[in-house]
C-alpha cells in the first residue's frame, strides 16, 4: 500500500515522502497512529502542493540572504570599548553588539549567525565571517576603537 508520511519514522520514511509499505505495517501501525495516511489522488495532489510551496519559500529565504550578502560584503562598522590608562579592554565585544550595530545600518543579522571564535577583547581591526544561509557567507571589517 502506497501512504504519505505525515511524520518522521524511524527505518520507514520521512515527513512528506510517499513510500510503498505492507498493507497490515499502513493500516495497524501508520495509519492507526497517525504517522501516515492512504496515498490516493488528493492526498498526492496536498503533498505536491506542500513540496512546491516549502521549495519556493526555501528559495524566497535564499534569495534574501544574497541580499544580505551583497550589502555585507566588504563593510567595515566601528565600535568603541572603554579602555584602562595601559590600553587594556574593560569588557569585550560580543556578537550581539556587532548584530546591534549592524542593525543600526540596515543590516538585520542573527547574532548566531555572526561567527566569532571568542569575544574581541582587544582594540584592532578583526575580520568577522558571517554564516547567512548555508553555503552563502560574508567577510566583514569589525574596527574597534577606544573610548
Amino acid at each position: 500500500m502506497k501512504v504519505v508520511f505525515l511524520k518522521d519514522v524511524k527505518g520507514s520514511g520521512k515527513k512528506g515522502e510517499i513510500k510503498e509499505v505492507a498493507d497490515g505495517y499502513a493500516n495497524n501501525f501508520l495509519i492507526k497512529m497517525g504517522y501516515a495516511k492512504k496515498a490516493d489522488n488528493s492526498s498526492l495532489n496536498e503533498q505536491k502542493g506542500k513540496s512546491q510551496a516549502n521549495d519556493f519559500h526555501k528559495e524566497q529565504e535564499r534569495l534574501k540572504a544574497l541580499k544580505i550578502k551583497e550589502n555585507l560584503d566588504n563593510k567595515s562598522i566601528k565600535l568603541g570599548i572603554k579602555c584602562g590608562e595601559n590600553g587594556k579592554a574593560f569588557g569585550s565585544i560580543t556578537a550581539k553588539e556587532i548584530a546591534d550595530e549592524l542593525s543600526k545600518i540596515g543590516i538585520i543579522l542573527d547574532k548566531k549567525k555572526i561567527d566569532l571564535a571568542e569575544p574581541i577583547k582587544a582594540i584592532g581591526s578583526y575580520k568577522v565571517q558571517a554564516k547567512i544561509y548555508p553555503n552563502i557567507s560574508s567577510i566583514f571589517e569589525v574596527v574597534i576603537f577606544e573610548l
